[in-house]
């Protein structure tokens, strides 16, 4: 497989991200991307981290460094949040537009998710993030759970290797299928 993917662990460094009960948005976001990138290689797939370690970069950087570097597909893996604690639950991709190479491995990976135990909010577009507005490759944004609800603090805990596993799947079957 000469496939290659590019994972992007969000935020970093000074930037912690969402945070909730001592959880950073930043760790767990480094922790799951290295589990998913450890999972593709094994697979065969050629993978280029954006950060492995606490440093911070900003998103139009990890673009271009993305951009620079060459992919068939681009994943920033993140914590979502909301203004109330346990308001909402679920995993949520985001995609520059609908109908495209994006869309379609953000429903590959959500649906993994969702036989895994998470909620499936969707796919939705967002034409004003950097990181999906500014990588030349088909770039998704996958939303994790929400860092401040308890339920999918619990389950990213006790299915966080599930949860690896669905993501390259999700990202597998994409490859597969293109």
């Amino acid at each position: 497989m000469a496939d290659k993917i590019i994972l992007d662990a969000g935020h970093g460094g000074a930037n912690p991200g969402a945070m909730y009960g001592g959880r950073r948005e930043k760790d767990d976001a480094l922790t799951l991307t290295l589990a998913v990138g450890e999972l593709l290689e094994d697979a065969g797939v050629e993978v280029y981290y954006t950060r492995v370690g606490d440093v911070y970069e900003s998103p139009y950087e990890r673009a271009q460094e993305a951009n620079l570097t060459g992919g068939d597909y681009f994943i920033s893996i993140h914590r979502n949040s909301s203004v109330y604690p346990n308001q909402y639950s679920g995993v949520e991709s985001l995609v520059y537009s609908r109908g495209t190479g994006a869309e379609e491995l953000a429903k590959n990976i959500n649906a993994k998710l969702e036989e895994v135990g998470w909620i499936n909010i969707g796919v939705n577009e967002r034409k004003n993030l950097v990181v999906l507005n500014r990588t030349e490759m088909p770039a998704v944004l996958l939303e994790i759970g929400f860092i401040n609800t308890d339920r999918d603090n619990e389950l990213f805990e006790k299915k966080f290797t599930e949860t690896a596993e669905a993501i390259a799947e999700g990202v597998l079957e994409t490859l597969q299928n293109a």
